[in-house]
């Protein structure tokens, strides 16, 4: 499974405020980029705080993209993931409704009334790990069901166990003309952080894009 981390970040490295609204960073080119590599990705992931926050749809916006992944015999969306320890996403949300196949990562504590419920919505669970979903069987069991290219949106908490668990291997930062500031802002990697055996990474590309710039990285 090829991992890939795709993020738009302010120029002093924030997704959003720290009230964790939704906030327009980069611009129409940029979107369009996102949408193409969600095009390219088998499934798309976000963590459970993403669908929180934002509530988003996660499927494709181009309709020549979508007709070529029909032409490919593939389906019309990428799947949808949520890394939902929990099984706090809430029933309603967009991200469980019938446009895509959705996956929900859950650990044993999730309750099984939820789990139930999310079953008759037509959501697949994948249960791992104890107390929080282990990412690494988790995805094992992803790619057993076909996913071998994994498209990675957020937030940080989830980057930074993914990164934890030497899971990407690719990063894509969108950085763009915005100071939020703020010491409670979330960040691209937030979590515990790394204390040492920081991962490293190897710069691929540099691009200007919608007056901010493109960062390309291999992990």
């Amino acid at each position: 499974m090829h991992v890939v981390v795709n993020a738009a970040i302010s120029a002093d490295g924030k997704l959003s405020t720290r009230r964790r609204e939704q906030v327009a960073i980069s611009g129409p080119a940029d979107f369009d980029r996102v949408d193409a590599l969600r095009a390219k990705s088998d499934a798309v992931v976000i963590g459970v705080g993403t669908v929180l926050a934002d509530d988003p749809h996660l499927t494709l916006d181009d309709g020549e993209r979508i007709a070529a992944r029909e032409d490919r015999d593939e389906p019309p969306h990428p799947a949808r993931v949520v890394a939902d320890s929990r099984a706090r996403t809430p029933p309603d949300a967009r991200i469980v409704d019938d446009a895509a196949t959705t996956y929900l990562l859950v650990s044993e504590a999730a309750p099984t009334d939820r789990l139930d419920a999310f079953a008759e919505r037509g959501v697949e669970t994948v249960v791992t790990g104890e107390d929080r979903v282990d990412l690494s069987e988790a995805f094992s069991a992803l790619a057993s069901r076909g996913i071998e290219r994994l498209m990675v949106e957020g937030g940080g908490e989830l980057i930074f166990s993914l990164f934890e668990a030497g899971l990407v291997d690719e990063l894509s930062t969108y950085v763009g003309p915005t100071i939020i500031g703020g010491r409670d802002a979330p960040t691209l990697v937030d979590g515990e952080g790394f204390l040492e055996g920081f991962p490293a990474l190897e710069l691929a590309s540099v691009d200007r894009v919608d007056g901010g710039v493109l960062l390309r990285w291999y992990a």
